[in-house]
């Protein structure tokens, strides 16, 4: 279900994200998708922002969608933005990559939040009722 690669030295509890990924899938009907995740550091996830939306700046997280072998797409988070979010939202780290990590999958489903004010409203209502299920 979700396939976990660790480019940074950020200690990656798989279980954790497993748990947030079924939550989310399971919610949209979509149990059976495949999600490859990706955690890099501030000068890559900046590259690919650059690369993909034209932003030259680091960003916390990254979603593309991958057409291929049963994958909805690959998330791609950068743990340094997520830590200084964490502290400027005073949240707990944990609490600000399952933010993250769900934004990216409503992403990879489909959801905006850029088009239209409705969209980014329906967007951030799953996002807070998701994060709401995670301990």
């Amino acid at each position: 279900m979700i396939e976990i690669n660790n480019l940074t030295g950020f200690s990656v509890d798989k279980k954790f994200f497993t748990g947030v990924a079924k939550i989310v899938l399971k919610g949209e009907n979509r149990g059976r998708e495949k999600i490859s995740l990706a955690f890099v550091d501030k000068e890559e996830i900046k590259k690919l922002n650059k690369k993909f939306r034209k932003k030259n700046k680091a960003t916390d997280v990254l979603s593309f969608e991958l057409k291929e072998s049963g994958y909805l797409g690959e998330i791609v988070i950068c743990p340094e933005v997520v830590k200084e979010s964490a502290k400027k939202h005073k949240s707990a780290v944990k609490q600000e990559m399952a933010k993250v990590f769900i934004h990216g999958i409503l992403h990879l489903l489909g959801y905006e939040h850029k088009k239209t004010n409705k969209e980014a409203e329906i967007m951030e209502k799953k996002q807070e009722k998701y994060l709401s299920k995670i301990s």
